[in-house]
């Protein structure tokens, strides 16, 4: 298993593992980013599935993260939400809160936690550090989200037509942008770690 870039960063500059105050920070960090994603958002005339920047931060910051902080992040940013906080991508039909996650978005956000352990995963076995293979911890992540949103709208009384409805309004409209924007970001971390300066093995 490999170091992720936050604990690269510890032990680089205070030669001690990752102490709990910059674990709790990074946490913090990660999902305040993920609240603030939720609030660029676009609505899209032929979907109730807002066109947001969300899945970027999610994988980004679970790569720098790794698993177990990546995914502690989306669990408080949803506790967040539910609490009624305004962290989730403004609605023209549901309010802030619990309600959130029981319409058409919930799986996507639900999926946040899975997605972030994922692609934290495949960091701490060094996916991060070479664009290809960021590439791929983006892919595994971004397939957790359209999993569980996309199953969400099928199984969940959603007036979307059963799987071929919810593909249409939940995954066609977003596939090619999404596929774009986790290009992009694959190439955050290598960069990231070729800037900090931490040995890429």
């Amino acid at each position: 298993m490999h170091p992720t870039l936050l604990a690269s960063l510890a032990m680089r500059y205070d030669s001690r593992a990752l102490r709990t105050g910059e674990r709790v920070g990074a946490v913090l960090f990660v999902t305040a980013l993920t609240a603030v994603a939720a609030q660029i958002s676009m609505p899209l005339p032929f979907t109730p599935v807002p066109f947001t920047f969300q899945p970027m931060v999610v994988l980004v910051g679970a790569a720098a993260l790794g698993a177990r902080l990546g995914m502690t992040s989306q669990i408080l940013y949803l506790a967040l939400g539910i609490a009624g906080l305004p962290v989730f991508a403004a609605s023209p039909s549901l309010p802030q809160g619990a309600a959130r996650l029981f319409g058409p978005t919930g799986g996507y956000l639900m999926a946040y936690p899975f997605a972030a352990f994922v692609a934290g995963w495949l960091a701490e076995r060094g996916f991060d550090r070479r664009y290809l293979t960021a590439v791929l911890a983006m892919a595994g992540g971004l397939a957790v989200i359209f999993a569980g949103g996309v199953l969400w709208l099928t199984l969940a009384g959603q007036p979307t037509g059963g799987l071929a409805g919810a593909l249409r309004i939940g995954f066609t409209p977003f596939i090619a942008a999404d596929l774009v924007k986790l290009l992009l970001a694959a190439g955050v971390m290598p960069s990231l770690w070729w800037l900090t300066g931490c040995r890429v093995r």
